[in-house]
């Protein structure tokens, strides 16, 4: 049996916790977190279970880590872990940057360990459902991917929105469509902490013409999950917050007249019937936790393996230098001091 260590018992660490506990097939041997009444909670409630405040006392117990920590940790618990020839599961994102991430794919590479991200989406039944839909071409053509990702904080204490929320969007662009982009534009807007941006918006363009745009926000009165993806021959619209009906499948499009009619500017519509297929219950987390395992033994390919958490990292880099450029502009023409030195 697998024997894990979990680091970490905030929000996403306490659902790992259960997870891990619940998982037959793996062990939870320890928990590091260095709050020492989060320790001593942990003892008193579970008397079998090893609590450490650091990492390096948990490795010689066990044979993989999974690390949810605040994003700064990430690398050096992972390469510590690594070192040791432990498999690895890491929350989204993987590094705080490209070169970090890039590190940790060659040390586990070299070390002939697993590297996995938590990007929880990609278990989803609706993502495998969408899934199926590209492979079989049903969608046709994708023209956009349209998501809108906001809600009334959590503030994060060392990320800011783009790389708290946007992790889940790109990685399930980057898991169906299978491409990057090549070009990214971003804006945004700090209103409670002058360095942290609460709000952004990303567009991002991909080969073939297709578009993605997430709006993503901290400040948001309402929670909204909402992304569509238009494709030639239907379209699709998931609202993650409707438990009864989450997907639906429009027979819908838009049809272009040939070129030798093109003097009829206006497309022909095509409105056709909705389609709300019945989706498997159970939980994504689970299937992470226990993919993770089967990884491990060797049994099945890693889908969200280290170099994809790389590409969503390196993305998310383009994307905040991006941002940060708007936020200047923006600032130079709001600020007078700002507005002096830029006429300079």
């Amino acid at each position: 049996m697998i024997q894990v260590a979990l680091c970490g018992m905030g929000y996403w660490g306490k659902n790992l916790f259960r997870v891990l506990s619940n998982n037959a097939d793996l062990h939870l041997k320890a928990v590091v977190d260095q709050n020492p009444d989060t320790q001593a909670r942990l003892r008193a409630a579970h008397p079998g279970l090893q609590v450490y405040g650091d990492l390096a006392t948990a490795l010689p117990e066990v044979d993989a880590v999974v690390i949810a920590t605040p994003v700064s940790s990430h690398y050096p618990l992972a390469a510590q872990a690594i070192a040791a020839g432990k498999h690895v599961l890491v929350e989204k994102p993987l590094c705080r940057t490209g070169d970090q991430a890039a590190d940790l794919v060659e040390q586990a590479e070299a070390a002939g360990v697993t590297l996995m991200v938590d990007h929880t989406f990609l278990f989803h039944p609706v993502v495998r459902v969408l899934n199926e839909l590209m492979g079989t071409g049903t969608l046709g053509q994708i023209s956009y991917y349209d998501s809108q990702r906001i809600n009334l904080g959590l503030f994060q204490p060392d990320v800011n929105v783009l790389w708290d929320l946007a992790p889940h969007d790109l990685s399930i662009i980057d898991h169906l469509f299978g491409s990057e982009p090549v070009e990214i534009e971003a804006s945004g807007y700090c209103h409670v902490n002058p360095m942290v941006p609460d709000i952004g918006y990303l567009t991002l363009h991909y080969p073939n013409a297709m578009v993605a745009h997430l709006n993503l926000s901290w400040m948001s009165p309402v929670k909204v999950r909402r992304i569509a993806v238009g494709g030639s021959a239907k379209m699709v619209v998931w609202d993650d917050l409707n438990r009864d009906e989450p997907l639906k499948i429009y027979d819908s499009g838009i049809s272009l007249q040939p070129q030798a009619k093109r003097e009829q500017i206006l497309p022909s519509y095509r409105i056709g019937s909705v389609l709300s297929p019945r989706l498997p219950a159970g939980e994504p987390l689970v299937d992470v936790v226990e993919h993770f395992r089967q990884v491990i033994l060797g049994r099945t390919r890693s889908r969200m393996d280290g170099r994809q958490g790389l590409r969503i990292v390196r993305t998310l880099e383009w994307a905040q230098a991006a941002l940060d450029l708007s936020l200047r502009r923006v600032r130079s023409r709001t600020e007078p001091s700002l507005r002096a030195v830029a006429a300079e």
